[in-house]
């Protein structure tokens, strides 16, 4: 069954004009139904149809119709389409498709009936799958999807026993194909979110007999559309549940499930590799915090689908994300040997950041930003900026442990230099500006360091609570005990409950230096009943412990306490 050098009509097709159409062995021209068309003469030219292919009302309808939309007169070919009675249709096909599979005797009739059966409801189905694509076509989503959506309900009426896998015709595969993967697409485009999940689900839980590339579009679609789509889905029905499966309780769930299948079929070699759905399932995981899985993936990666250096800046980041620093340090000490990649930028610019955690490592952090520097110079000025971000940072914590006044203090004087020439290329960076404070806080210039707190917390709005904490450690250093008590205060009154554990020591500490012990037992009652609380809610016993017993050792104030922050 079809036209001479036609394709499979698909709005997409881009497809010439027809002269010859075959069917059920018969074979008709189509000039004389084309010049009845170009007429208006829609009744005669299914007549002609009708009587050269011996087909019924719809049959006819549908053919005509086809042959409208290939002809790209849409609004004719709806006309056409709107006259099919697809109920008509599927009470006449459902019987063919309902029986039970034929004894071995009779398997060559009833598969012949079944290909004419399959011929018949080809021919309807892709109509109101045209149907549908005209009204996408003039702008009319949502009656295009429900028309969408009634091929796929019919499909499960004729075909009750599920499309069978073998001797099923091609065309009729292809249009059932395009319905299934286009209905979600054209709820999306008609604002019908909802609806559009329900599509995608039914499209990957239903048995459509779909190929394996079609599939993996429908789940690449649908795990994107559950990221960035911005509509929070319900957790699938019941009736589609398998008992001791695992089931999605939310759109990120739903999505990494999606992903990691997709990654699953290319591990097998399913399907090619697409560096697309990698970067989706690093945004996922990312965004629950769970990078120790991700450097998994990238580390179940076959060698050559990332460079080297490429792969091992992938798996730091991971690394550092999930607290394995010196895990993360080391890879990058690889990649960044003069043998690899020794000026990659932003390789040399995570390695200063991870050296910059640890006093014992600054010296090397140093290095790194200083070739991170000389590498962006004229290059990217944003990343010069970084660079001489964390050159302070490491300067200023390589100081702490100098092995004598002198050196302390030219590290302590390149340290300020360096966040100076920083904040001058970007004068707006909060970061920047609390990690100055930070470095004046701990050269005893509290004047400085007062300023930049000050400014911190202007410049986010009093949202972060260290800038907070900075201010109130600054005051109470200058032995102003009750303003800092009262930016304390003000903090606790602007913080999330769970976030109020460090204020609360503050408040607690600054207690003990205004004398009044009873007041700091309070403040530590408070903040024992919120760590037991924390611990409860989440479990994580071993950072509470760790968290009372700073607590107990620390009962005095001084300036040690802005290593809190």
């Amino acid at each position: 069954m079809g036209f001479d050098g036609d394709s499979d009509g698909g709005e997409e097709d881009g497809i010439s004009s027809v002269r010859e159409v075959s069917i059920n062995g018969l074979t008709m021209k189509t000039a004389e139904v084309e010049a009845k068309l170009d007429e208006g003469n829609i009744q005669e030219a299914e007549s002609s149809l009708r009587e050269g292919l011996s087909l019924n009302y719809e049959e006819a309808r549908a053919l005509l119709g086809r042959l409208e939309y290939q002809r790209g007169n849409v609004e004719s070919a709806l006309r056409v389409f709107d006259g099919i009675d697809l109920q008509t249709a599927i009470q006449r096909l459902q019987p063919t498709f309902s029986e039970k599979p034929a004894s071995r005797r009779n398997r060559s009739r009833t598969e012949s009936i079944h290909q004419v059966s399959q011929h018949a409801a080809s021919l309807v189905l892709e109509a109101i799958y045209l149907k549908s694509m005209s009204l996408q076509r003039l702008n009319k989503a949502t009656e295009a999807a429900q028309e969408c959506k009634s091929v796929l309900d019919a499909v499960e009426k004729i075909f009750q026993h599920g499309i069978p896998d073998v001797l099923v015709e091609q065309r009729l595969q292809e249009t059932v194909s395009k319905a299934v993967e286009v209905l979600p697409e054209l709820w999306k485009q008609a604002g019908h979110h909802q609806e559009a999940l329900a599509s995608y689900r039914r499209a990957l839980l239903s048995q459509w007999n779909l190929d394996e590339e079609c599939c993996v579009r429908i789940q690449k679609r649908f795990a994107v559309f559950l990221l960035y789509g911005g509509v929070e889905a319900s957790p699938p029905s019941l009736a589609s549940q398998i008992e001791g499966s695992f089931i999605p309780k939310n759109n990120l769930e739903e999505a990494i499930l999606l992903l990691m299948i997709l990654l699953r079929k290319w591990y097998l070699g399913k399907t090619e590799w697409d560096p697309s759905v990698m970067e989706h399932f690093t945004f996922a995981l990312s965004l629950c915090g769970e990078t120790s899985v991700l450097g998994r993936h990238f580390e179940e990666v076959m060698p050559g689908i990332y460079p080297r250096c490429e792969r091992c800046y992938s798996l730091a980041l991971c690394y550092s994300g999930a607290g394995q620093s010196r895990s993360a340090l080391n890879l990058l000490r690889k990649s960044l040997n003069r043998h690899e990649s020794p000026n990659d930028i932003m390789a040399l610019l995570l390695a200063a950041k991870i050296c910059s955690e640890d006093c014992i490592l600054a010296s090397e952090g140093v290095e790194y930003a200083r070739r991170a520097i000389t590498n962006a110079c004229n290059v990217d000025e944003h990343l010069k900026c970084v660079g001489l971000h964390f050159l302070g940072i490491c300067l200023g914590k390589q100081a702490k442990i100098a092995l004598s006044d002198h050196e302390r203090t030219c590290l302590q004087a390149e340290a300020l230099r360096s966040l100076d020439e920083a904040i001058a290329l970007d004068r707006n960076n909060p970061d920047l500006i609390f990690d100055l404070g930070l470095e004046y806080a701990e050269q005893r210039n509290m004047n400085a360091a007062l300023r930049c707190a000050k400014e911190f917390i202007d410049a986010t709005g009093g949202s972060i609570s260290k800038g907070w904490r900075l201010l109130a450690l600054v005051l109470s250093a200058q032995q102003r005990y009750s303003e800092a008590e009262v930016v304390t205060d003000a903090a606790l009154d602007e913080t999330a409950k769970w976030e109020q554990g460090p204020l609360l020591r503050i408040k607690a500490k600054l207690k003990v230096a205004q004398l009044l012990p009873t007041d700091a037992v309070e403040a530590y009652r408070f903040l024992l009943a919120l760590v037991q609380a924390q611990r409860k809610a989440f479990g994580s016993s071993k950072n509470s412990t760790q968290h009372v017993r700073m607590i107990l050792s620390t009962t005095h104030i001084s300036l040690d306490m802005i290593s809190d922050i």
